[in-house]
């Protein structure tokens, strides 16, 4: 039987060239920063930190790790082991070290990624309360088959091509010579990005961010810890190049740990000050950071910034008790005694802030490698607070969602005894088409709540503004969280919330109902509210509320500014805790642009497929919050690569679809497919009376898919998008007749409500 290791080729030697690059070297990377397994490390400015510039590319090995479990992929096969991520780093390390090979600069085979903050969790016995929504690895490593490293100091770029078992020295050659070959071709264009029309949006509302703090003063007024680091987390979309942003950031902030990680399914943006861990063979350092002040708008305010952090005694405390922490931690590994504190207080100037640094040298003792160091000291003291363990325990009570790779390290581990890790501070995940990032502070005993607030706000500045002049620049200065009316009065919609007692969440006992508004203007209004209130009226057992819903809605439209817009209003209503005498549910309106179906999929129908699970429940008479079998059933149909899912009824004929009532035409009929439960759609109703109106016969039956005619086809009908046809079923093509559709569709929201 294989043993982990036998799946993890050994490295046994690596070819080096020196090369000239004629770009800087940020431009350089610009030709493969698209390709999954890239990863690049830029080292700004001209601290003695700052030296090299390091590109991998084209990973012949990557690892993800998992909790209890590691997926190696060598070669493009992948292979699942289930041990500690950790323990499958310290393998792979062991296996493929290379012993008396002459190496130039600071890495020339190894590992480029990342460790999640969240590593903790197999660290040290910790709870884990908070949310992982991101669902990305707890670490991620590439092994690159060709590394460029360039040598500021020098003026030199060397590239170096691991060889390991299983390639010959002739393939690793030919792989040299067609990345050099590539330098020669143009720099490609320089993507552009975007918010994607959203705003920022915070995890933590202000009031809950400045409670966490004074929760950690109680905290620190006990005696359970000196110092926390709290943080929030930024939230907003993102389209475009995730490199483009790097660049961007790189040129606003040249700081000495940049990172951009392309993990394939996830990418990672960070503009790190802050080295975690540097190896060198024996040799280890780790420089933590406590204290920053913005720089000054003119001379004498710089200096004052620049005075006051010197001279701060709150800083100085502050990082004083961090550096007691981490000589403690690396000393777990290195030689009694040759742990020390080189520097103390040194002020390090950027274009944005000053920070306050210390750096702590030891040596490491003989059997202890590079994975014993990372298990003394991970996660750095600096972004978790003294003592360690217990601030951990009380940033999970007060955070509400998984760090991922906030306050983890980013960086090389080679494979010849080399190492250097960055503290992930500033630093963006951008993952499918959202970009979350994370700022916080360390909370001391005197520390204010409104200024933590306020702090947090002006780190994430630098990363906020680059989206200014993009679709969504807006700041959490800016922002206005989008508003819903509940029960009587308009909140922010991160505020608005069920009780968990509620029958609507335990049980989904409440319904909805979708609005089209057209420049402010209600379309069907008078029929969406005649069917709230037999729906209301069937299964609540109090009387409708009395509100006049027009103003309701249109007080949502404007404050979400959407009167020049089309938009998509839904009224929610919920049962509420039966437990209780009075009436107690929820009443929801929310508003949000819409944008057509077919526009948003640039195609002229609908693709449907078949769904194969029959729906037979008397909840289909109605739109009730229970409605997980028709997403689900959507879920399914685009992961079939259709648009809408056909619900059939349990005798295997034709009921709706997961969002739309179907008409089936034929000729000069038309068939509402018959149903035993089927929501009546008031724009299905509203359809059917144009094609009465075109001369066309209109009657309900039972339809069963196998027997249409060969020239029927398919018209689905939504409040929100009017008629539309369907272009295939289950893969088959459907003819349809577009301007039937267009004289259905014509002036179709133009009209107005006159019942009201």
């Amino acid at each position: 039987m294989k043993q982990p290791a036998d799946f993890i080729p050994p490295i046994t030697t690596v070819l080096t060239q020196t090369i000239h690059l004629e770009e800087p070297f940020v431009e350089t990377a610009t030709r493969y920063a698209r390709e999954p397994g890239t990863v690049v490390l830029l080292s700004g400015g001209d601290m003695d930190c700052s030296r090299y510039h390091l590109l991998g590319l084209r990973p012949w090995l990557t690892l993800e790790g998992w909790p209890g479990k590691t997926t190696v992929v060598v070669d493009g096969q992948p292979v699942d082991i289930h041990q500690a991520p950790l323990d499958v780093l310290e393998l792979l390390l062991e296996r493929c070290r290379l012993i008396d090979t002459d190496v130039i600069g600071p890495i020339a085979a190894g590992l480029f990624g990342y460790l999640a903050y969240d590593l903790k969790d197999g660290l040290e016995k910790l709870p884990r309360t908070t949310i992982d929504d991101l669902r990305l690895p707890i670490f991620y490593f590439s092994a690159p088959s060709l590394i460029v490293v360039q040598d500021k100091v020098r003026g030199t770029t060397l590239v170096h091509a691991p060889l390991h078992q299983g390639r010959s020295e002739k393939e690793v050659q030919a792989s040299i010579d067609a990345f050099v070959q590539s330098l020669k071709t143009p720099i490609p264009l320089s993507g552009d990005f975007s918010a994607a029309g959203q705003p920022f949006t915070s995890n933590l509302t202000p009031p809950e961010y400045m409670r966490s703090v004074q929760r950690i003063r109680e905290y620190i007024s006990a005696g359970d810890v000196y110092q926390v680091n709290m943080s929030q987390r930024f939230e907003t979309g993102f389209a475009g190049d995730s490199y483009s942003l790097f660049k961007r950031l790189y040129a606003m902030n040249p700081a000495p740990f940049f990172a951009y990680i392309n993990a394939d399914d996830h990418q990672i943006v960070s503009t790190s000050p802050e080295r975690f861990l540097l190896r060198e063979e024996s040799r280890v350092e780790t420089r933590p950071i406590k204290g920053t002040r913005p720089r000054g708008q003119t001379p004498d305010e710089d200096r004052k910034m620049k005075t006051e952090l010197s001279e701060s005694y709150k800083d100085d405390a502050e990082l004083s008790m961090i550096v007691d922490l981490l000589r403690n931690d690396i000393g777990k590994v290195c030689n009694g005694g040759s742990v020390v504190v080189s520097q103390h207080k040194r002020l390090e100037a950027f274009q944005n802030v000053y920070h306050l640094v210390s750096v702590v040298k030891g040596e490491l003792a003989d059997g202890n490698g590079s994975v014993d160091l990372i298990r003394a000291t991970f996660p750095g003291g600096s972004i978790t607070g003294c003592p360690k363990i217990r601030s951990m325990e009380i940033i999970d009570e007060l955070e509400s969602h998984r760090r991922h790779i906030y306050t983890g390290s980013i960086g090389y581990i080679s494979f010849h005894d080399t190492m250097d890790l960055s503290i992930a501070i500033r630093t963006a995940t951008i993952v499918g088409d959202r970009l979350v990032f994370s700022v916080g502070g360390g909370i001391v005993f005197d520390s204010d709540p409104e200024d933590e607030f306020e702090e947090t706000l002006h780190k994430g500045k630098t990363l906020m503004s680059v989206f200014k002049g993009t679709t969504g620049e807006n700041t959490p200065e800016t922002r206005r969280n989008p508003l819903v009316w509940q029960n009587g009065r308009l909140v922010p919609e991160n505020e608005a919330v069920v009780p968990i007692t509620d029958l609507g969440f335990q049980y989904g006992f409440g319904f909805f109902e979708t609005i089209r508004v057209e420049k402010g203007h209600p379309c069907f209004l008078s029929a969406h509210l005649n069917r709230f209130k037999r729906t209301w009226s069937m299964l609540f057992p109090a009387t409708p509320p009395d509100v006049t819903w027009e103003d309701i809605i249109a007080q949502v439209i404007e404050q979400n500014d959407l009167t020049e817009k089309t938009a998509a209003v839904k009224l929610l209503a919920t049962r509420g805790d039966p437990g209780r005498p009075e009436e107690n549910g929820v009443l929801l309106v929310i508003a949000r642009p819409y944008t057509h179906r077919l526009e948003a999929l640039t195609a002229d129908g609908l693709k449907l497929v078949t769904y194969p699970h029959p729906r037979f429940t008397p909840l289909a008479d109605y739109k009730t919050l229970n409605y997980l079998y028709y997403y689900q059933a959507g879920a399914w149909a685009r992961k079939n690569n259709a648009d809408e899912a056909v619900i059939l009824n349990p005798d295997g004929t034709l009921s709706e679809t997961n969002t739309a009532n179907l008409l089936v035409v034929s000729g000069r009929k038309v068939i509402r497919p018959s149903s035993s439960h089927v929501l009546p759609g008031v724009m299905q109703d509203t359809i059917c009376r144009r094609l009465i109106d075109m001369g066309y016969c209109v009657e309900s039956s039972a339809l069963h898919p196998g027997r249409l005619s060969k020239e029927a086809w398919f018209v689905l009908t939504n409040a929100l998008m009017g008629a539309v046809p369907a272009v295939s079923l289950d893969d088959r093509p459907l003819l349809y007749d577009p301007e039937l559709i267009g004289s259905l569709n014509s002036g179709l929201f133009e009209e107005i409500d006159n019942d009201l």
